[in-house]
């Protein structure tokens, strides 16, 4: 009553050429522009922040005084392949992951660990 009836409509007929390899080049550009963004800003300065990380980790001696993730600070005193030992206060030596170390402040002249 309130509504006119609706009635369909013919198929209009495809455009001339139909698009082809263009018309989907055309489409996936922008997709391949965002990807192009996101590695130079987002994925590549994660790798090389993750490599700066491992060289950081991987020259870890005795002596150097190291920042976990957790926040203790305190001095290195013996390194294994995975772990190193921390002495956090005078006769108080805690092992921690290698990969928790956030930063090493390297001591003058080091040698390298259990030397």
């Amino acid at each position: 009553m309130f509504a006119s009836p609706a009635y369909a409509q013919a198929a209009g007929a495809p455009a001339a050429g139909g698009g082809g390899l263009s018309a989907i080049l055309l489409q996936a550009a922008p997709l391949l522009f965002i990807f192009v963004i996101f590695y130079f800003l987002l994925i590549r300065p994660q790798q090389t922040r993750m490599k700066a990380h491992r060289a950081l980790v991987d020259g870890v001696r005795r002596n150097d005084t190291v920042v976990t993730a957790g926040g203790l600070i305190g001095k290195v005193t013996k390194v294994d392949e995975t772990e190193v030992e921390v002495e956090i206060a005078p006769n108080t030596r805690v092992r921690v992951v290698k990969a928790t170390l956030t930063e090493v402040r390297q001591a003058p002249g080091s040698k390298p660990a259990n030397d």
